[in-house]
């Protein structure tokens, strides 16, 4: 179930998404954020992960452990997802390597329990400046041009008639621009399948988006790289096959 705080409050406020388990816990911070933020409190895995991957907050505060499973796996979907919400994560664990582990999740910044409520304020109020400027409805890459929320393409400003699991693959390519792109991380990020599998979705779904990418007579703009798997070239100097064979040489 969630729980709204304060739903009076002003739709212009940014929505903080609450994930805790623990009632008290989750009242003393919810009193302390609905002072400027409008505030959803979900108390279990299964509603913080419904609610994150909705994609409407503005930050998201994660307790770690959720009645005994691990909440980053909420992170991992949510990034899986395209869900570039900042996560605070709040635990009880604090080596250094669970800091570390939650931050390759996924995570934005880790506060380790207990904590001071003025500490835990800042630091989301530090997450909602940088969001609010970070976050994006669009995404360019050279040519390409693409609407998150509309779910629309253009290349050189013409339309773009994807399927919405091209249209995922190239929202991938395009937040890695220039960047080798394996098969594996494709099948598990974009698919969530293990990379052992023997499938050619990949190459599939692929040479549907090339085709629909590639104009006459101009460079691909997804190419293969032997032995590395596929990049996106999104600078005019990149698209030259001697460019692209020379540098990824030189990263081998």
């Amino acid at each position: 179930m969630i729980r709204k705080l304060d739903e009076a409050v002003s739709s212009k406020r940014a929505q903080v998404l609450l994930v805790e388990d623990e009632p008290l816990i989750a009242e003393a911070i919810g009193y302390e954020l609905k002072q400027r933020y409008e505030v959803s409190i979900a108390e279990t895995f299964d509603d913080g992960q419904r609610e994150a991957l909705l994609d409407h907050y503005a930050i998201i505060v994660l307790d770690r452990m959720l009645h005994g499973v691990d909440g980053l796996a909420i992170v991992e979907m949510m990034r899986q997802r395209g869900v570039w919400t900042p996560v605070l994560i709040l635990s009880g664990l604090t080596s250094v390597d669970d800091r570390i582990r939650g931050l390759r999740a996924g995570g934005d910044d880790y506060l380790v329990k207990p904590f001071v409520m003025g500490e835990l304020i800042a630091r989301i109020d530090v997450l909602a400046r940088r969001g609010s400027n970070a976050r994006t409805t669009r995404l360019r890459a050279g040519p390409l041009e693409i609407d998150l929320i509309d779910h629309t393409a253009r290349q050189n400003g013409r339309p773009i008639d994807l399927l919405p699991r091209e249209f995922k693959i190239l929202e991938y390519f395009m937040r890695r621009p220039n960047q080798a792109i394996t098969r594996e991380s494709l099948l598990r990020d974009i698919w969530n399948m293990d990379s052992w599998r023997q499938t050619n979705v990949v190459d599939v779904h692929l040479s549907n988006l090339r085709r629909k990418l590639d104009v006459a007579g101009e460079p691909p703009l997804i190419v293969n790289v032997r032995g590395t798997g596929f990049v996106l070239q999104a600078d005019d100097e990149m698209r030259s096959p001697s460019r692209q064979k020379a540098k990824f040489s030189a990263q081998r």
